[in-house]
């Protein structure tokens, strides 16, 4: 059996600057009517960066949840960008860090129940020093970590974010294997 639904109609309820919401009518593999809610967003990129053997992280107020976490540097993709370009633009934007190149670890769906968010996770190579220059209405700080440290906030619920956990969890297991 098939499990793909069938869009009848698309529907958009709200179009902001970030994420739109649809509640779209379809049709389930049975032919059941059913309403689906999906809210679409431009997708994002994300680097694991090591620096001097430490693991580079910001912490920033996250308004959706009311508190600081701390996170791999993130940001979404601008109107068709490559991910790879925005994994670049977000390193140097947010810790002053470039990267000669980016090694793309994972494609990630955040909450396929409900969006459309595609995150690229991507690892930093050949690092080197910039400028940091944080985007007007970003406000975060810059946190080197060593790995074991790292880990064991994750571990410890110190570290919530997902896609921090993902790319925690790939730098362990390849830490472990002696890569």
């Amino acid at each position: 059996m098939k499990y793909e639904e069938t869009t009848r109609r698309r529907n958009v309820i709200y179009k902001g600057k970030i994420v739109a919401l649809r509640r779209d009518d379809a049709l389930l593999p049975n032919g059941q009517a059913c309403v689906r809610e999906v809210v679409e967003h431009p997708g994002g990129a994300c680097v694991l960066c090591l620096h001097e053997g430490k693991v580079v992280l910001v912490r920033q107020f996250r308004y959706a949840y009311g508190e600081e976490l701390l996170e791999i540097p993130a940001g979404k993709l601008e109107g068709g960008e490559d991910p790879a370009a925005a994994a670049k633009r977000e390193l140097e934007e947010e810790t002053g860090l470039r990267a000669e190149r980016m090694n793309l670890l994972f494609t990630l769906y955040p909450s396929p129940g409900y969006c459309d968010e595609k995150i690229y996770l991507y690892e930093a190579e050949q690092v080197t020093s910039g400028v940091r220059h944080p985007d007007r209405d970003e406000f975060l700080d810059v946190c080197e970590l060593a790995p074991e440290t790292a880990f064991r906030y994750m571990e410890e619920g110190v570290i919530r974010d997902a896609k921090t956990i993902v790319a925690l969890l790939f730098l362990k297991e390849k830490l472990s294997a002696g890569h």
